[in-house]
């Protein structure tokens, strides 16, 4: 007797509702974005126009877009490296059982189930320079931290902020990996003398490769599309455009500049360019990666 599990349509509707939620929230706005950036689109509905390339040669020839993508490649870069590495070195302190690594392992989950906005809003008042720790910074030496003047300020508070909302995800991943790494090697290794930094370099760090290629494949990704509640709800591009990544340009040419052909045009190039990263990952990441055989 065939197994109902086995047949057909049971697979149909079971990815049926997911099916419909990507292309109505990701594969049609996709579509309707590249249709967007070869045409000169009317903000209040009006007819729209054939423009071919022109938009892409508009955007590509503007220096705040480019200012823009170089905000975004930073971004990426020191937030995707150090949500990787926070939680690698988290998972690697309860792993080693350290005291009260249990309460650990739970409070270090927790920030999962907090929103990008909220995350937001929760870290500039941690950092608000007229309140709390800051403050007192500030007393000793008038705006040595102040995010809403100093534009490194204000980026690195973003940086963090990202960095605590990725830590349970990545948390997870190693954990993991750590625990299905066979005791006896880490046995082995200390019998042989070998300190307790060898023993994570030449047996943790190895045999992790596989969670590590992936969180960083999904952490550079992920960067982009989560900067934009973070800089929405903490600093809103400034100060002077020293946070305007490109995900929150698109949203302000788009939603409050009403250019919806140009926002159309950037979010194309943006998700090409994610593209390009997440293959040259993959093309030359990929090798370093130690799969179990």
């Amino acid at each position: 007797m065939t197994s109902v599990y086995n047949k057909k349509w049971l697979a149909m509707f079971l990815a049926g509702p997911q099916v419909l939620v990507l292309s109505l929230f990701f594969y049609l706005p996709i579509m309707k974005s590249i249709e967007w950036s070869t045409t000169l689109q009317h903000p209040f509905g009006g007819p729209s126009k054939w423009v071919g390339i022109e938009n892409y040669i508009i955007t590509l020839t503007d220096a705040e877009f480019y200012r823009s993508l170089m905000l975004t490649m930073k971004f990426m870069f020191f937030g995707s490296t150090l949500s990787v590495l926070v939680p690698l070195i988290l998972a690697l302190a309860v792993h080693r059982q350290v005291r009260m690594s249990g309460m650990a392992r739970n409070l270090l989950v927790w920030p999962k189930a907090v929103a990008g906005a909220s995350i937001g809003v929760v870290f500039a008042f941690i950092f608000n320079p007229f309140v709390g720790v800051f403050s007192f910074v500030n007393s000793i030496e008038p705006n040595l931290w102040n995010p809403g003047l100093n534009g490194n300020d204000a980026f690195w508070t973003i940086i963090i902020a990202h960095v605590w909302g990725g830590i349970p995800f990545n948390f997870i991943i190693f954990l993991g990996g750590l625990n299905a790494i066979p005791h006896s090697l880490n046995q082995a290794a200390a019998m042989d003398g070998a300190s307790g930094l060898r023993r994570i370099w030449d047996i943790y760090i190895p045999l992790l490769t596989p969670q590590l290629f992936l969180s960083f494949v999904l952490e550079v990704t992920d960067s982009v599309v989560s900067a934009f509640a973070l800089v929405a709800s903490m600093t809103q591009g400034g100060p002077g455009g020293s946070t305007k990544f490109l995900v929150y340009k698109i949203y302000e040419d788009g939603f409050l500049g009403l250019d919806l052909s140009g926002a159309s045009t950037q979010t194309v190039i943006l998700t090409v360019f994610v593209l390009l990263v997440a293959f040259c990952q993959f093309l030359f990441l990929e090798k370093k990666v130690k799969y179990a055989r």
